[in-house]
């Protein structure tokens, strides 16, 4: 076990550091919440409406995860506040002992932008369920929130997509933000129990993202997203604003990356020095047959599977990969078998790709405090791509810029 080198608590949060990467901005720490320990850096595997789909509780915890999120906007409209109320929350309802972490329902102006307007009071949705109208203002996001029992809270924020070309919009979105966590902190009953982070908006304008820090910092909430990317920003631009942001954020709070999960992007943001990431991709490509590998993802719907009886992949540690130990060993045959015909390959595929994104994770905190991580970087990526030639240039600039040069030479 590392030693700590520094700590900072908050009423319901205690961050440990325990190891730097020399060489590059990545750190390892642990994250105290209400329901447990969680090594950083992580990934948080998606379960929106309370529920990983094609996963029990259980076999979410058999794979290693102590942390996963859950979306509020879904969660306010069905069940409702009412019903999470009357269990006593989402954990309850769920069956999840571990920690939960809530999304404000702020991104949904982005993905259900046909049905949202958005004020100073808060943002008008019709609801894609039946149409009705719902408002959700930063007081009402943190009601919910309240309701919900999530150790960490999200903060209302204004989200715009980031390659929006409207540059006074996307002012007002940030500043807006601002003005909305300061409603969030003023709305917040259970401080002592539950988390509130802020996010830092400023789409790939760099000013404004080093202004929004400062703004954001100075309220000193006890952890600090990077919000509004993955909406289809250039990924060297992804990049830079991740840098100039980590940059200026206290050493002692934990730093989430929000909506990211390919594992080139892991792997990158971790040394661009973020410690916090989730997605929703390794469940979802998982129902379209997909399994992620560390040489890339496989369509297991090709035939060339149909009579490959190996694992899903070889030497993974995931409960359908591994044989004895109460492992299944499951086949590609298999999974290739049911992909068209049963929803069980999800589940499977499921369970392999999440296995995967923790393990990742597991193996990066591992490499950081061994101090080698410039040395699981390269071998990532020559797992990935074979051939050198074939490496991204924005994972390569972006790299350079924390010292490391995937394509120097060995000696």
């Amino acid at each position: 076990m590392a030693a700590t080198i520094a700590s900072q608590s908050s009423a319901a949060l205690k961050f440990d550091l325990v190891a730097r990467c020399s060489t590059t901005r990545a750190r390892a720490s642990c994250l105290t919440l209400p329901h447990g320990p969680v090594q950083l850096p992580m990934f948080m595997p998606v379960a929106t409406q309370a529920s990983l789909k094609g996963l029990t509780p259980e076999q979410l915890e058999e794979t290693g995860c102590r942390l996963c999120l859950n979306n509020t906007y879904h969660l306010g409209l069905k069940p409702g506040q009412e019903v999470l109320a009357a269990i006593g929350g989402a954990h309850k309802l769920q069956g999840w002992q571990h920690n939960i972490l809530t999304d404000s329902g702020g991104f949904q102006m982005v993905s259900l932008l046909k049905l949202a307007n958005i004020t100073e009071e808060g943002v008008r949705f019709l609801s894609p369920h039946d149409g009705t109208p719902m408002l959700l203002t930063p007081e009402h996001s943190i009601s919910l929130q309240n309701t919900i029992g999530s150790d960490i809270m999200m903060q209302l924020d204004d989200v715009l997509v980031t390659t929006s070309p409207d540059a006074a919009r996307m002012r007002e979105a940030m500043l807006r933000s601002v003005r909305w966590l300061d409603r969030c902190i003023a709305a917040h009953k259970n401080p002592d129990r539950q988390n509130l982070f802020c996010i830092i908006q400023g789409g790939l304008d760099l000013e404004m993202r080093r202004e929004c820090c400062k703004e954001m910092i100075a309220r000193d909430t006890p952890g600090i997203a990077i919000g509004g990317l993955s909406g289809g920003e250039a990924k060297a631009d992804y990049c830079r604003v991740v840098a100039t942001c980590t940059e200026l954020l206290p050493e002692l709070k934990p730093r989430y990356v929000m909506g990211i999960g390919y594992p080139e992007d892991l792997v990158v943001s971790v040394a661009l020095g973020a410690d916090m990431f989730d997605c929703v991709w390794p469940t979802r490509t998982a129902r379209f047959g997909n399994a992620v590998t560390k040489h890339g993802v496989l369509n297991i719907k090709n035939a060339k599977f149909a009579v490959d009886f190996g694992p899903i992949e070889e030497g993974c540690g995931c409960i359908c990969c591994r044989k004895g130990d109460g492992g299944l060993g499951i086949t590609r045959a298999f999974v290739h078998h049911n992909t068209a015909k049963e929803t069980v390959s999800a589940h499977l595929l499921t369970l392999h790709n999440v296995w995967y994104q923790l393990n990742l994770m597991r193996e990066v905190r591992d490499a950081i405090i061994a101090d080698q991580y410039p040395a699981f970087i390269r071998q990532f990526f020559a797992n990935l791509y074979p051939n050198k030639a074939d490496y991204p240039e924005w994972a390569l600039g972006a790299l350079r810029g924390v010292g490391v040069d995937l394509v120097e030479d060995e000696t």
